[in-house]
Order: structure tokens, then C-alpha cells, then sequence
């Protein structure tokens, strides 16, 4: 197989060290180039024709995000954006992500923590170089939430990773104000959750907040995991409840979809929808067949529409995913399954 061709594009050049001599120590990347501003990337992108591009959020003559909606309206390809990954840096990153930005990873703050900062670098690009990525304006408009709804079942969970901001976007939109009980397990770095809820609240009649250890799992109400620090379950028997807690990675995320969909399965059983959406590896794939083995109904994004098809494939290949469908028709169908018409 051949490596995946990078290009670094950072206005620093001792940033741009950092990155290619991580970079250099995986066989399966090559760097074949690097660019001190989107002026000089653009001139690269056509002559080095790079599989993946990393991209800083701030850089001179043209920032970031101005230079990654260029790309995807006129040349769409798999970008790994670097960002100061902390609250004052949430809303910039987040809307990298919303234009088609593959993922996001922190950059050092000093040479004593680059090690660590970039040390699944690698694996993020090789990622990212399996992404379906679309250009901007392609997605198809999505359905309105149907008139006359109600939510009839418990809870709904949704579990989603790489391409998930775009994904949740979408299919919250297409909730109502009175929408399915709705618990949300997302991988994102801590500082994004708080910020990322408030962009879903924003695109909903819905109300969505970051989770809150006893938040009510009700009617009208999205509960978003807290990135980084805790997992997410349902517990409760008619007042359902969120619960966080601390603990070891599970499926090696924390908060882990798998600890929220095996919550749900014990907490409504057959009374649950789950719902995994695009994302890199396996997670979830097991919580959601313990849905489905509990009467759960059970959706899983589909290949096409997925920018990484890594989790709903996991979890459709165990059985665990009821039926699958297009990203712009999942928000219909969680509405479908947990309620009917007044």
C-alpha cells in the first residue's frame, strides 16, 4: 500500500519541524511538502497533489477557515486542522469541522509537550485519508420535522466520532420542539462539549446542554456528553436520569458510546431507539447489538453518507444495526420510531 502523501501548511516554522519529524517516524505517511501560509499551500495542493493536508486555524494573509472553505468549495480533500483545543479556541475549530474538516487535534504549547500532544497524529492522518469528504453546498437540504408529533418511546441514543459534528448537525435540526428524550455520547476533547451543544441548541426548536450528572432524560431535552473526563449512562426506571462518572476508557474513549448504549438497553430496553452515526473504529458497536438483543430499535449511517464508515459498519457487521440509511433521512427516521401523531 502506498504511504498517504501529507502536506503541512503552518505558519510556524518550528510547528512545521514538530509535525514532519512526527510525521517521519510512521511508514505509512509521507510528508511531501510544507507551506507557511494558504498563499504558498495553494501553490503546493496543485503542484504536490498531497493526500491529506494538516492546516492551522490562524495564519497570516488568510486565515484557516477562510482557506478550508476555498478548498472544499473548489477542491475538496481530507484536512486534519491543528488548534489550540481549549474553550476560547472551541468555536473556530467547531466551525472547521462544520465546513468539512476531517478532524481536529491540539498543537503543543511548548516543545516539553509535543511528544504527547501529537503523538496520534499519525493515526488521525491515515484516517483521514479514508474520509469521504463532499464539497460545501452538496448535502441535500433535510426533511421538517413532521406536524402533529410526540414522542412515544423512553430514551433515544445517538453515538457518533470523526464526522460527527457535521452528522449531529443534521439530524438535530430535524427535531421538534417536543422531540424523543434524546442522550448523546460524542468523541470530542472537553473543552468543545459545552460549545458544540450550544451550536445543536441553536439549529433546534429542541433544547440541547452538555449532560449534568441527574439531568431529567425527558421529552423536549438533548443531553449531550461531557468530553474528556466522564462516560455517560442512563439509569432510572420511570425518571430516567443522566449519570456521569469517571473510569477507565472503554473501546478506548472516554466517554465511551459502548457504556451509553449498554446503559440504555438495561434503563428502556424496547422502549429505545439507538442510532450510530460516521465515525473511526468500534465503538458502539457492542452497546448497539445489546440494544437491538433488548427490543431496541436500531439505526446505523450508511456508507455513503459517512465521511469515516468505521462505527456503523463495526455495528452492522455484529447485527447490531436494525436498518441503515443516508445521513439526511436519519433525523426522519429517529422521529418514525419513537413517536406517532397526535
Amino acid at each position: 500500500m502506498n504511504p498517504v502523501r501529507v502536506l503541512i501548511v503552518d505558519d510556524s516554522a518550528t510547528m512545521r519541524g514538530l509535525i514532519k519529524a512526527t510525521l517521519k517516524r510512521d511508514p505509512g505517511i509521507e510528508v511531501v511538502g510544507a507551506a507557511a501560509d494558504p498563499h504558498e499551500a495553494r501553490q503546493a495542493i496543485k503542484t504536490l497533489n498531497p493526500d491529506v493536508i494538516t492546516l492551522d486555524i490562524e495564519m497570516p494573509n488568510m486565515n484557516g477557515l477562510e482557506f478550508l472553505e476555498k478548498i472544499m468549495r473548489l477542491r475538496p480533500m481530507p484536512v486534519v486542522m491543528l488548534s489550540t483545543l481549549t474553550q476560547a479556541g472551541a468555536e473556530p475549530t467547531l466551525r472547521a469541522l462544520e465546513l468539512g474538516a476531517v478532524d481536529c487535534l491540539a498543537k503543543p504549547v511548548s516543545m516539553d509537550d509535543s511528544s504527547l500532544a501529537l503523538s496520534d497524529l499519525g493515526a488521525r492522518i491515515r484516517a483521514a485519508a479514508t474520509a469521504r469528504v463532499r464539497p460545501i453546498g452538496q448535502v441535500q437540504q433535510a426533511p421538517k420535522p413532521p406536524a402533529g408529533y410526540r414522542p412515544s418511546s423512553d430514551v433515544v441514543a445517538i453515538g457518533s466520532s470523526t464526522g460527527g459534528v457535521e452528522a449531529l448537525l443534521t439530524v438535530i435540526s430535524q427535531y421538534p420542539a417536543n422531540c424523543p428524550a434524546t442522550v448523546i455520547t460524542q468523541h470530542m476533547p472537553a473543552s468543545f462539549t459545552a460549545s458544540f451543544a450550544a451550536r445543536l441548541d441553536r439549529a433546534t426548536g429542541a433544547s440541547v446542554a452538555e449532560a449534568y450528572d441527574g439531568a431529567p432524560v425527558e421529552p423536549g431535552k438533548v443531553w449531550l456528553a461531557p468530553g474528556g473526563l466522564t462516560h455517560l449512562e442512563v439509569v432510572g426506571t420511570t425518571n430516567k436520569r443522566c449519570r456521569l462518572f469517571s473510569g477507565d476508557t472503554v473501546s478506548g474513549h472516554r466517554p465511551s458510546v459502548d457504556v451509553l448504549f449498554q446503559s440504555v438497553a438495561q434503563a428502556a430496553g424496547a422502549k429505545a431507539v439507538g442510532v450510530i452515526l460516521t465515525g473511526m473504529g468500534r465503538d458502539g458497536a457492542q452497546g448497539l447489538l445489546k440494544m437491538r438483543q433488548a427490543g431496541a430499535r436500531t439505526l446505523g449511517q450508511d456508507a455513503a453518507s459517512c465521511v469515516v464508515y468505521g462505527m456503523p459498519k463495526a455495528a452492522f457487521e455484529i447485527g447490531g444495526v436494525e436498518r441503515q440509511i443516508a445521513l439526511q433521512g436519519v433525523g426522519a427516521a429517529i422521529l418514525e420510531l419513537s413517536g406517532g401523531r397526535v
